[in-house]
Order: structure tokens, then sequence, then C-alpha cells
């Protein structure tokens, strides 16, 4: 008996539909976001660039989880996400202040996320080694946050995040 099989391979990882915010402020409704459409693939590098109150941030806020949109959809891998919580997302963002700790590491300030996440320690070792190479921090691994500069600092969070 012959069966067929039939993959289905998705290249859009985020893909925003139609997505609007519309807040209510003392002069009357301020539409942060109208009409929105996005998508990114995987592999691809994404930068929202613009001016200051444009929505760069409201929207990657949004595909967090930490806002609610008036109206739209958001998919990860296919799936609708809007109704899910920012912890149950698997999306990360880097904001510009890093959110570092600064008592850590380089590589405790990586590792913090797989450990709350309870992740065995061989795994979380080898995930921190492997994003200390990608942003070539090895020989940093031990140094503390403040001893940092401001762009070793963003490669720890982008190390972070990813």
């Amino acid at each position: 008996m012959f069966y067929e099989r039939v993959f289905v391979v998705q290249s859009e990882v985020i893909k925003v539909s139609n997505l609007d915010l519309t807040f209510e402020a003392s002069d009357g409704p301020v539409h942060a976001l109208k009409n929105v459409n996005l998508k990114i693939n995987k592999g691809d590098f994404v930068s929202f660039i613009g001016p200051s109150g444009c929505g760069k941030t409201t929207l990657l806020r949004i595909i967090a989880g930490f806002e609610n949109p008036s109206q739209g959809s958001i998919l990860l891998h296919g799936e609708g996400i809007s109704h899910l919580p920012p912890n149950l997302r698997s999306v990360n963002t880097v904001f510009q202040s890093y959110a570092l700790f600064p008592h850590m590491t380089v590589a405790e300030n990586i590792s913090f996320g797989l450990e709350m996440l309870d992740k065995p320690k061989q795994e979380i070792k080898e995930t921190v080694n492997k994003m200390l190479s990608l942003v070539r921090m090895e020989e940093l691994k031990d140094r503390r946050i403040d001893e940092l500069s401001g762009g070793q600092k963003q490669r720890v969070a982008l190390a972070r995040a990813l």
C-alpha cells in the first residue's frame, strides 16, 4: 500500500496582518498603529527605522505580547499568538536599555533565561558557549557587565535574546 506524505515547510516565521492600535488620550483617540502588515521569513534580519513616536516599539511590544492590538492578527510559525501571554510566546526583543544584570557576568546574563526555564545544566552551558561564539565574546564570558563597553553590552543583550 502506498501512503503519500505532505510536508508544509513554512518560510514565514512572523506574519502581522491588518494590525491597529488605538488608545484614548485626554485629547481624543490616538492611532499608534494603523493597518500594519509585515512578513518576516526565516533568516531575515529586520530593523525598524523611523522618527520617535511612529510606532516601532509599539509594534514590537504587540508582537511580544506586552500590548494588545485593537484589531489584526499575529502568526508565529503559522499559529495565532494574539491570545497568548508574553511568557508563552517564543519571541525576544532587545531593547535600547539592554536590561542586563550588573551583578552578573556576561555568561550569567546569557544563561539567566534558560535557567528560569529549568533547562538542563549541560544544555545551558552549550547554548551559552554557542551564543558567546556567535557574538565573538568567548574571552569576555567571566567579565562583569560594568566592565564592558556599550557595544559589548549590546552584544550580550543580543546573545541573551537569541
